[in-house]
């Protein structure tokens, strides 16, 4: 079996560990890395795969690099603003893409990625931890099958101390982050709370508060999807506490209680009973969202994760931003097809 030749493109600290994982797989071979300049791009090489041979090429062009070295897949971990025109050019290119959260910054652009899919037929994942996760797998399949009966409210909080620790980074510019908290570690709560619910979001209430920054640090977020489902969301940037993460998928008939970051423990309970052993295996896992990228390109597993993931985040995100902007509910504008 030929290897997947992949191609990363972004090289900061968030793509090292992508880089890691790919190099200990032995269908992958990284062929290239691409940042804003060569040094930058061969560093990373330098720090996270010096020993494969043949060395990866270093560029500073996502086209030259593509047209170059033509490879099969491609991993984006870029900034936010950025993701939508590199997983356009590598859908084009004819490539598979593993794009880290968010997808893109806009819904508009979330459904032109999801037709550039559709049209070229390639695997497309985002990046997020959970939908991997064998407790949050889990967990979707008892939402479908009403085991625990008819889900009514969840809720949910993430805390980081995310203001101070990215003071002077990209993260906090809103021309390369579309956004702040929310945008960043809180995309993962956010797809946890939309992975799970599988439904469109109706009507969002947000406050943000930037802290001083150009971007949101903390938000408390209203959710009504369209089955009726409500979520209460609140998302910290400014606190370093550890273990910062709980949601509570609430029943008419149990409570599922999780970690909305990567799905690392669970709680169940079915009517007023703790359920201790819940029926959870291993083959519920998927593994990381690299395995479940490469496992689908091979014809070995379902991806996790797909644009109409991305598109009900987007929507979710500007009407976040919309109402957080107006101070009043808002309805994501969503196309008919």
């Amino acid at each position: 079996m030929s290897k997947v030749r992949l191609a990363i493109v972004g090289c900061g600290g968030n793509s090292s560990g992508h880089a890691r994982r790919m190099d200990q797989m032995d269908e992958v071979q990284i062929v290239a890395t691409c940042d804003v300049n060569t040094d930058i791009a061969n560093n990373y090489i330098d720090r996270n795969v010096p020993d494969l041979i043949p060395r990866p090429e270093a560029f500073d062009n996502v086209d030259l690099m593509l047209n170059d070295m033509q490879p099969d897949a491609v991993l984006i971990s870029t900034p936010h603003t950025l993701h939508f025109e590199h997983g356009m050019k590598a859908l084009e290119a004819g490539c598979h893409v593993l794009m880290e959260k968010p997808m893109v910054t806009s819904a508009e652009d979330a459904y032109t990625i999801a037709k550039k899919v559709e049209e070229t037929g390639k695997v497309f994942v985002i990046g997020y931890n959970t939908p991997c996760s064998a407790n949050f797998y889990y967990l979707r399949e008892q939402i479908r099958n009403q085991t625990f009966g008819k889900l009514e409210l969840i809720v949910g909080y993430i805390t980081q101390g995310w203001k101070n620790a990215t003071i002077g980074a990209w993260r906090q510019k809103p021309e390369l982050s579309g956004g702040g908290q929310a945008y960043d570690s809180g995309a993962h709560l956010l797809n946890s709370l939309c992975w799970a619910v599988e439904e469109n979001i109706g009507e969002v209430y947000a406050f943000t508060d930037n802290c001083d920054t150009a971007v949101d640090i903390n938000s408390s977020i209203n959710v009504k999807f369209e089955n009726g489902v409500l979520a209460s969301i609140a998302i910290s940037g400014n606190c370093p506490s550890p273990g910062g993460t709980h949601m509570a998928f609430i029943f008419d008939n149990g409570r599922v209680e999780i970690d909305g970051w990567g799905g690392g423990w669970i709680r169940v309970y079915e009517g007023s009973n703790h359920v201790e052993e819940p029926p959870i295996t291993e083959e519920m896992s998927a593994g990381s969202p690299d395995d479940n990228f490469i496992d689908a390109i091979l014809g070995r597993a379902e991806s996790r994760t797909s644009p109409l993931n991305g598109i009900i985040q987007s929507e979710l995100m500007d009407a976040i931003y919309k109402s957080a902007e107006t101070g009043m509910p808002a309805r994501p504008s969503r196309r008919s097809s």
